[in-house]
């Protein structure tokens, strides 16, 4: 399946060349479309006004520093704490941090999944949420309301460690500004929260907000997965990071809405969706390009994308999903409007194939193979069997738009000296076209079946670069699918297989010039596209490529393939003649 094959053994001259130009032109389509849906490069762009600076007291309070204390600023009395603590809430899948400087979270541990250091992943990004805020932080139109609501110290309902089922409150009021935070945990990935904010009585514009990205964002392609995510009245809509504009307010209603990057997502779900905004959130942070080596005059400018929600009416009731993008677990958490968060795992336009490739090939990992690269190898081969009869197909067309090649040549001969403008020109293309159909040859039909092969390339990379399962799963000396083959075993072993392909294939009809740029040009740009892709699209591609070869080197001992190849040779030596 997996196999390029070569397009122009339908026919010679004319027909030749327009069966190669559609061919050239679907091969850069489906060059230039991986391109466009790689994450590409973030535009150089001014940062947006930080939303916070935080600074951390790390230090344990003592039970007298935990106290609250009462002052008074000379407009009533404010309840705040007299000095920094923590909070920790933990249960089997995550171990939340808070703090009370801004009753929001310093630390979000998935139990469940390691960062690219084998430690347990920490959802919190510290280097993006030192500049632009932390999750759970509150968001304020007004900036220096924004900057006292993350450095005001609240009074915690608990300190110490929290187990679920449970519930953790913060209360912070000065100067006529009243502010209260309380969060109820369970045993899943969800929480509740529910957030009021006044001043003087009157009810004060203060979204709860998840500002600051990822913390498995460390390089310029994780950053530019990021989106901002929603679903409204059913809809749902994916906002990628060149299009989302920082502090833009948008209107609900709202199923749901967040943030999410390629793996994992913070999705605010509303108790009230009719009556809800969000703030969309895009900043940007200096990243190293070369990680194991930093040097601060060689860095990136990455999209740092986060989202903000607010009651229109008063306080906010909210659940808050900070999780993985895994498609069964999303599929388990309803909206109260009814979505679920399904269609936060986004496989565009080819979703249709893309996902019913994963589960299969998911299937395979649970019921056959507990390994997600053999899983894959097995998927191909599957489906090349599948592509057997249409390779057969393709040989079949070809042979026999070889056969009638002398006829069309005589053809064509008649017209040779009449220029391309003149409209007997026409009446050419009307004799072929009259020959081919009374041999039932159709000039595409060596080229149609091959084109199968496109949609499952899409879905292949759409799937491998989207579903978390893939994230870190290992195979042989490859220790990320979702990453490239850091020996790039894979990329040569597509390149030779590819060109071992064009060569084995029988082109009779080809013209030698022709023949030469698709057997090195179309391998090295497909190697050179797999250098750079995660390696189980590679192993995909390679598999597939593997298995053509072997079909070929049959296919040529059939009757089909003999007859093929004494056309070519006695088209060889009448060129050799000229």
């Amino acid at each position: 399946m997996a196999e390029i094959k070569n397009p122009n053994q339908q026919g010679a001259g004319g027909q030749d060349s327009r069966t190669m130009l559609i061919l050239t032109a679907v091969f850069f389509v489906v060059f230039f479309g991986l391109q466009y849906f790689k994450p590409k490069k973030a535009p150089e762009s001014n940062p947006a006004p930080q939303h916070t600076q935080q600074s951390q007291n790390q230090s344990t309070p003592s039970p007298a520093m935990m106290q609250a204390a009462s002052t008074d600023s000379g407009t009533g009395t404010g309840t705040a704490a007299a000095s920094e603590s923590e909070t920790v809430v933990e249960n089997e899948l995550y171990r939340i941090t808070f703090t009370n400087r801004g009753a929001q979270v310093k630390s979000w541990i998935l139990k469940k999944y390691k960062d690219d250091d084998g430690k347990p992943l920490n959802l919190v990004n510290p280097e993006a949420a030192k500049k632009f805020g932390y999750p759970l932080s509150l968001y304020a139109y007004d900036q220096n309301l924004r900057g006292r609501l993350s450095n005001a110290l609240y009074v915690p309902s608990a300190t110490g460690t929290l187990n679920t089922p449970g519930e953790l409150s913060f209360d912070y009021s000065s100067g006529g500004l009243v502010v209260k935070k309380t969060f109820k945990f369970d045993s899943s990935y969800v929480i509740h929260a529910e957030v009021s904010a006044t001043q003087n009585g009157a009810p004060v514009s203060a979204l709860l907000a998840w500002p600051s990205g990822f913390g498995d964002q460390h390089t310029l392609p994780q950053y530019a997965g990021g989106s901002i995510n929603l679903s409204q009245s059913g809809k749902d809509d994916q906002i990628t990071f060149k299009k989302v504009v920082g502090g833009e307010t948008l209107r609900g209603p709202f199923d749901w809405a967040g943030v999410s990057d390629l793996y994992f997502a913070a999705i605010f779900l509303p108790d009230t969706p009719s009556s809800v905004s969000v703030v969309s959130l895009h900043d940007t942070l200096d990243v190293p390009r070369n990680l194991k080596k930093p040097d601060p005059n060689v860095v990136d400018h990455a999209s740092v994308l986060g989202a903000a929600m607010g009651d229109n009416n008063g306080p906010l009731n909210v659940r808050i999903f900070a999780g993985p993008k895994s498609l069964d677990l999303l599929n388990s958490i309803h909206a109260t409007s009814g979505p679920s968060l399904e269609k936060v795992v986004s496989f565009g336009w080819w979703g249709v194939i893309a996902k019913p490739l994963f589960l299969i090939l998911r299937f395979f990992y649970e019921h056959v193979v507990p390994n997600w690269g053999w899983s894959i190898l097995l998927l191909t081969v599957i489906l090349n069997l599948a592509m057997l009869p249409t390779r057969v197909q393709m040989m079949k067309s070809s042979l026999k738009m070889q056969r009638i090649q002398p006829q069309m040549e005589v053809i064509k001969a008649k017209y040779a000296k009449y220029k391309a403008t003149d409209p007997r020109k026409q009446e050419m293309q009307r004799e072929i076209l009259d020959l081919q159909k009374a041999e039932g040859v159709n000039m595409f039909g060596g080229c149609l079946p091959m084109l199968v092969q496109w949609p499952l390339l899409f879905g292949f990379y759409r799937m491998l670069g989207n579903v978390i399962e893939l994230r870190q799963a290992h195979w042989l000396w490859l220790p990320d699918l979702s990453a490239p083959d850091p020996w790039h075993i894979l990329p040569i072993f597509v390149i030779l297989s590819m060109f071992l392909t064009q060569y084995l294939t029988p082109s009779p009809g080809m013209d030698p010039a022709q023949q030469k740029m698709m057997a090195f040009t179309m391998p090295a740009v497909f190697g050179f596209m797999m250098w750079n892709y995660g390696s189980g699209l590679s192993l995909y591609w390679a598999c597939g490529n593997f298995i053509s070869v072997m079909q070929q080197l049959v296919m040529n001992r059939t009757g089909l393939g003999k007859e093929m190849r004494e056309i070519a040779a006695k088209r060889a030596a009448k060129r050799l003649k000229r």
